[in-house]
This record gives structure tokens, sequence and C-alpha cells, in this order.
């Protein structure tokens, strides 16, 4: 993939991130820094990349023409799927966007629906199993209360596996080439917090889980991007075959956030729901940020796990993952 062809499936992804034209300003700032991040990890300048489909400078009709090829074309419609659907469900505009850059690229209407399936499940799946904990969120999510758990029902020993075991996960997902491995990560970051405040005697629905990511400064469109962005430039992203596990996912994972950003939300989930919620945002924002400095710490020691995890992960079942973790 040449840079012209990266450039363009980054503009596409971009334009669908501001598709529905719902992000706040939190969001919009977020993502602009990840242009930045970004821009230091090849010659394309995102930064400028970022300003010309704010403001409408370039077109999905001018961007779309530049991938010449099958596998460019689908890669960048799987990359503004998963972009669509990071947040959640896919909105109407969202839908719309798909649907005409889908017919832009040129795509088989079936497959292209299936693909787009396949992430809303993953987007969508629920945060607990089916039965008593599952009604009970439901139930939080009707009525806008958070039901208190009468006993907490993992030990510290089993936090921290628990924790660990999750980094892990979405650190071998993160050495994948499959654009669903990197959406399968921001869902199971959420039932890793969900489960962290079962650990401690909370119930909670998807709306706080969505909102305590956000108070860590969080995002989830943006924190998409960062991912599938580093993976595309690196050459990772849509790669089939040799060097899954070689230098270049020794570099996805060195230079990417999935193992140290989950660690960092898992560790600062448990000091929140173990002090009754009772920490400020700027305190939460402080954990985090110093959290997240100490698990960049750790990714080298863990990379052998990571590889390992990764090589008994079947990309075939990445919906069926993320509903059992």
């Amino acid at each position: 993939m040449n840079e012209n062809e990266q450039q363009a499936i980054l503009t596409l992804s971009l334009m669908a991130a501001f598709a529905d034209g719902a992000k706040d300003e939190a969001e919009r700032a977020e993502i602009r820094r990840i242009a930045d991040a970004l821009a230091g990890e090849g010659t394309i300048n995102l930064a400028a990349l970022y300003q010309d489909v704010l403001l409408k400078r370039v077109s999905l009709a001018s961007a779309a023409s530049v991938l010449s090829t099958p596998e460019t074309r689908q890669l960048a419609f799987e990359m503004a799927v998963c972009v669509c659907n990071a947040d959640g469900v896919q909105s109407a505009p969202e839908q719309a966007y798909l649907a005409e850059l889908r017919q832009a690229l040129g795509l088989d209407a079936e497959m292209s629906t299936a693909y787009a399936r396949q992430a809303e499940t993953i987007a969508g799946a629920p945060l607990a199993a089916a039965g008593a904990a599952g009604a009970s969120a439901s139930a939080a999510a009707a009525t806008g209360e958070q039901p208190v758990m009468h006993a907490a029902t993992l030990s510290p020993t089993e936090i921290d596996k628990l924790i660990l075991d999750a980094a892990i996960l979405n650190g071998a997902l993160e050495l994948l080439p499959e654009s669903l491995s990197t959406m399968a990560i921001i869902p199971l970051q959420m039932k890793l917090v969900y489960r962290l405040g079962q650990a401690h005697g909370f119930e909670l629905d998807r709306g706080h889980v969505k909102d305590f990511l956000a108070t860590l400064g969080v995002g989830l469109t943006s924190q998409y991007l960062e991912q599938a962005g580093r993976k595309l430039l690196g050459g990772l992203l849509g790669k089939l075959g040799g060097g899954l596990l070689g230098g270049l996912g020794k570099q996805a994972v060195s230079s990417g956030m999935s193992f140290a950003s989950t660690y960092a939300l898992g560790h600062v989930a448990r000091r929140y729901y173990a002090g009754g919620r009772s920490l400020t945002t700027q305190m939460l924002r402080q954990s985090f940020d110093d959290m997240l400095g100490e698990a960049r710490g750790l990714q080298a020691r863990y990379l052998p796990e990571m590889q390992t995890r990764a090589r008994s992960l079947d990309a075939a079942q990445i919906v069926q993952l993320v509903r059992q973790n």
C-alpha cells in the first residue's frame, strides 16, 4: 500500500468519525490529538488532513478514487464501518455515509452489509452474560438507577488477574491484521469496567461505562482511530500471511495503546469503585495518566504472552470472543 492510498483510507476514516455531526468538543480535540500524534509515524501530514476533512475541503468521491485495488477499497470500507460503530450502534447519518462510501468504492452490497452487521454485533455486545446480572443492568438502564450488589464477587488477587488478562488479550488483538480485531478492543475494555464495578458491589449500565471512559479522556472513536491508524501506517492492518508476529507485530504493540490503556483503565476503575465512586474527575484523569505511564513500561515484559495469545486467536471468531469475555 502506497502513501497516497494510506492517506485516502485515513481521510475516509476521518470523514466517518464526523459523519453524524455529534462529536463534542472534547472528542474532536482528542481526534485532533491523534492526528497530530500519527503525523510522527510517517510522512503523511495528518494534522492538515484533519483540517481538510473538518472544513470539507476534500470529498468522499476524490478520496475513494485513489483506491484502485479491491483490497484497499475493502479495507477503507471496513475501517469506516468500525469508526462509525466505535461509540455504539450506527446513527442514520452514519448509515447514509457508509452507503455512499460503499457505492463510491464499488463494493458488493451483500458482503458489505454482512461486515457491517458483524461490527454492529461486536459494538453492541451485552456487558454482562445472560441472566440475573444482565437483567439487573437492563432495569438500571431503563430507570436511570444504579442498583447496588450486596457483596463483592472477586478477591484482590482475582481482580489483578482479571485486569492483566484483559490487557494481554487486547494487546494480542492489536497484533492481528483484521480490522474487526481492532474493533473488539473497545467493547472488551467496557466489559472490564463493568466486571470491576460488579466486583466492588455496583451493577453498571452501558451509559455509565461510556461516561466513565470519557471522564478519563478515553474517547471511543479516537481510540479506534489511533489503534487502526498506527497499524495502517505500520503496514500491519489488512496484511495477510507472513509477518503477523514478527517485527511489524512487535512495532504495533510497542507503539500502540491497547495493552497500556486497558491495564491503566482497569486499575483506575478498580480504585474508583473500591472507593465508592468518590474520586473527582481531576483525580481520575491524574490516576489514569500515572497508571498509563506504568503500563507502557510493562509492555515489553508481557509482549511474549501477547504473542502467544495472538497465535491462539481465531480471527473468524472475534464476535464470539467479545460475547464470551
